[in-house]
């Protein structure tokens, strides 16, 4: 590929979470404005993602987000879903890229050619900053939703499967941003 060729990065956080969405960001990176620190959001501290936030966002070409609701993951699955988030990500994005890096083996159907990177997101900077901005804005969302449902944990597990949210899950039963078709919440619901 060329310098000229616009290049997004895309990838998604919320996969494995028995609630909230599943939250995508692409990303198309300035060549002009290379961004120091970047990475794997999972490899960065809470307090360092924060503090990239702001330099991607005003120094990328373009940048989206995407999502999938809980309601579109228990109909579809959880894949079709972060596939479905990652495009309506590319879509949103104001510059039409040329070309989508995305992390994973899985690639979403974009009007460009996409190539898939298993852990694109430690490699590939456009891919880590879209790892970045979705992880910030899915660990956001879900601590207000702990003002919504309180009593989940929400704010510290993020709706991820820990032991605390399975018991509260199991004590409280889910609740409207819970994914029904994911077996610990189906066993809630029967319990």
């Amino acid at each position: 590929m060329n310098e000229l060729t616009l290049v997004a990065g895309v990838d998604e956080v919320g996969r494995g979470p028995l609630a909230g969405p599943v939250v995508t960001a692409a990303v198309i990176l300035d060549p002009a404005f290379p961004i120091e620190g970047l990475a794997d959001s999972k490899k960065l501290t809470e307090k360092k993602r924060e503090a990239l936030v702001p330099l991607i966002q005003q120094h990328a070409l373009a940048w989206a987000m995407g999502r999938a609701e809980p309601q579109e993951i228990d109909e579809i699955n959880i894949l079709q879903a972060s596939l479905l988030a990652m495009k309506r990500a590319v879509e949103a994005l104001t510059i039409p890229p040329q070309h989508a890096l995305v992390d994973g083996i899985h690639a979403p159907m974009l009007n460009c050619p996409v190539t898939t990177i298993i852990k694109g997101d430690q490699t590939e900077p456009a891919i880590a900053a879209a790892s970045i901005l979705a992880k910030v804005a899915r660990d956001h969302e879900m601590q207000r939703m702990e003002v919504y449902y309180p009593g989940y944990g929400f704010a510290k597990h993020k709706g991820y499967p820990t032991k605390q949210h399975q018991e509260a899950l199991m004590q409280l039963g889910p609740c409207d941003i819970h994914r029904h078709s994911f077996r610990p919440v189906q066993l809630a619901i029967k319990s």
